[in-house]
């Protein structure tokens, strides 16, 4: 008993740690910089506008170009089911979405005419301004919301281009608040979303309502290497590399600079998986992904 105690004394102080890192503070990460709460996400937008463009080429040079066999396994791991209602945030660039669709597409040959009787266009984005707003319910069987118009852009222009422009619904929204109501979707995916994000453990809460009971949480993350030579070897390959590709790719070495800083400080992925349990999800359990280059975390509502 005296064990027991003790473990679930640490377990909760490590909770406790967490969120008062994501959470109760007044100040958070932004990279390897301590800023304003409410400063972050201006910070991360400027971010992402700047690095919009150049987005998927941005993670080829992150990852050497594996996180494109990432996300086709992470879609593997969802098995796109055309009964479902399917959301994936901070996803503006329609990445993840596009794959669930392809996928989704070859296990349902006949899911690909429109999702929805009044087909979302590529230049209509719901707007969410603030949680007072009435919320919402989805009119697509597939949804993408992200923060940063910039990124949505690149996404509508991109659906049309593959044709999948009157299948998604693109919602401005932050992951923290979205727009739905309690209990819309059956599958929540985000793809090297989550870090930038101001308060994870909200973000993660969020998941949890609008998912319905019996619905998932899917989260693929840059996560921490679990070989201490892969791990030195790669940090020096981020820290003298990729900064200055951002600023031969993209004239912008700050923003490539705070992506490889913003891997750095994210939650490990033992206690990320804390985290999200302390979120109420069951059955949490995560895999690494190239030694620990990546992880992708899974959790049901129950």
């Amino acid at each position: 008993m005296f064990l027991r105690s003790i473990l679930s004394v640490n377990r909760y102080s490590l909770i406790s740690i967490l969120r008062a890192h994501t959470t109760t503070s007044n100040t958070t990460h932004f990279g390897y910089d301590e800023v304003p709460e409410d400063e972050k996400q201006t910070r991360v937008n400027q971010v992402f506008s700047s690095v919009a463009d150049k987005y998927d080429l941005m993670n080829d040079v992150m990852s050497f170009g594996i996180h494109r066999i990432w996300k086709n396994y992470f879609i593997q791991v969802v098995r796109p089911n055309s009964q479902w209602n399917y959301i994936d945030v901070a996803g503006g660039t329609g990445d993840i979405a596009f794959r669930y669709l392809k996928q989704l597409d070859r296990y349902y040959p006949s899911s690909s005419i429109p999702s929805s009787e009044h087909p979302i266009t590529s230049t209509h984005t719901h707007k969410v301004e603030s949680v007072e707003q009435t919320r919402i319910y989805p009119t697509s069987k597939c949804v993408v919301a992200d923060i940063n118009p910039n990124m949505l852009a690149v996404g509508k222009q991109r659906a049309l281009d593959n044709n999948y422009h009157d299948r998604i619904q693109w919602v401005e929204a932050n992951a923290e608040e979205l727009p739905f109501h309690d209990e819309q979707f059956d599958m929540y995916t985000i793809a090297f979303g989550i870090r930038n994000c101001t308060h994870i453990d909200r973000v993660v809460s969020e998941a949890y309502r609008v998912l319905k009971k019996g619905g998932r949480f899917l989260c693929l993350e840059f996560s921490q290497v679990n070989s201490t030579l892969l791990r030195y070897l790669y940090d020096q390959y981020s820290k003298t590399f990729i900064p200055p590709m951002g600023q031969i790719i993209a004239n912008d070495w700050k923003s490539y600079q705070y992506l490889i800083e913003s891997i750095r400080v994210f939650p490990k992925q033992n206690d990320f998986a804390e985290l999200i349990r302390s979120c109420k999800f069951r059955y949490v359990n995560y895999e690494n992904l190239s030694f620990g280059i990546a992880a992708i975390h899974s959790g049901y509502k129950l």
